[in-house]
């Protein structure tokens, strides 16, 4: 019985398809298909129900499922711990990143790290919209914290963000500048919906105050939330590194500047309860350390920070 069957078989029940399955670990589905069957004749076994697209687990495939999920866990980190520092990374990653202001640097400590693992492949997934990290086959993404469930998470805070108030002058000159919080949920404010469905309506403002605005327009995308801020549709909430530039040449505004700003904070996250494999082990090290001297060498914005001691995870 081949342990990489098992994962296949794995991905199969988190896809709850085959053909979804085959697609996502880019095989064709007659080669997924009979290595399943194989599966199924050493097991003497039926692990699924097979209908016209979708297949669901037997009571037989429930068992095999959950007791070989701990299984390929520390199977893994066996040859993990086995195979020393040294030894080379293959495989395939899949890393979900959210549209941050650090996204480039992000992407090239990813660059780095398979000029480093010639024999591994990545595919980087920029994304706002939510996606179920286990049936998408992901393993690892970068999200903001209201973007995932940290109940089947694992999550490591690595950037903090301060998230400011801007309008245009254009904006301003028609609807009135708002010097006192009250007046904020009188103007029109352009709303941003979090992947996980929640409107961020309900905006922080200094350290122990929260704000119910309105709008007449919510965007998913900080692009898109910045480009409207430029054309004057309201009054938009986005972290300094997104506005910094408009600012300085006065296209837009930084609205109280007085008050301590909100804190955003991005997560690199992955699934608790899936096995994490040598090459996203070997991954998280490399991008905190590399993101780490970004930050200290001034080569990453100064308004971002790395949190915690970066600790080798074998």
């Amino acid at each position: 019985m081949k342990t990489e069957d098992i994962a296949l078989f794995h991905r199969i029940v988190e896809t709850g398809s085959l053909v979804e399955a085959a697609d996502i670990l880019n095989v064709p589905k007659s080669t997924l298909s009979r290595r399943l069957q194989t599966l199924e004749d050493e097991l003497n076994v039926k692990l699924f129900h097979r209908q016209s697209r979708a297949m669901t687990l037997t009571a037989s495939g429930s068992h095999f499922y959950n007791k070989t999920t701990p299984l390929l866990a520390t199977l893994e980190q066996t040859f993990s711990e086995l195979s020393g520092k040294e030894a080379a990374v293959t495989g395939h990653l899949r890393i979900l990143i959210f549209p941050i202001p650090e996204l480039l640097y992000i992407t090239q400590a990813i660059f780095e790290f398979m000029d480093l693992n010639p024999a591994l492949t990545v595919e980087i997934i920029v994304s706002s919209e939510p996606k179920d990290m286990i049936r998408n086959n992901i393993d690892l993404a970068f999200m903001l914290e209201d973007a995932f469930n940290e109940n089947e998470m694992v999550a490591r805070h690595i950037i903090s963000e301060f998230v400011h108030f801007f309008a245009s002058p254009e904006y301003l000159e028609r609807a009135g500048k708002p010097t006192k919080p009250e007046e904020l949920p009188e103007h029109n404010s352009i709303l941003f919906r979090y992947p996980n469905g929640r409107i961020f309506n309900e905006v922080p403002f200094g350290k122990d105050r929260i704000l119910s605005v309105t709008g007449n327009l919510c965007v998913n995308s900080l692009s898109t939330c910045l480009e409207a801020a430029l054309m004057g549709r309201g009054i938009a909430m986005m972290p300094l590194p997104i506005a910094r530039e408009y600012v300085e040449n006065g296209k837009l505004v930084m609205l109280f500047e007085d008050i301590e700003p909100y804190e955003g904070k991005c997560f690199l996250v992955y699934p608790s309860r899936r096995f994490i494999s040598l090459a996203s082990q070997r991954f998280i090290d490399h991008v905190l350390r590399a993101l780490d001297e970004c930050l200290q060498n001034g080569a990453c914005d100064r308004e971002a920070r790395t949190k915690g001691a970066i600790k080798p995870l074998i």
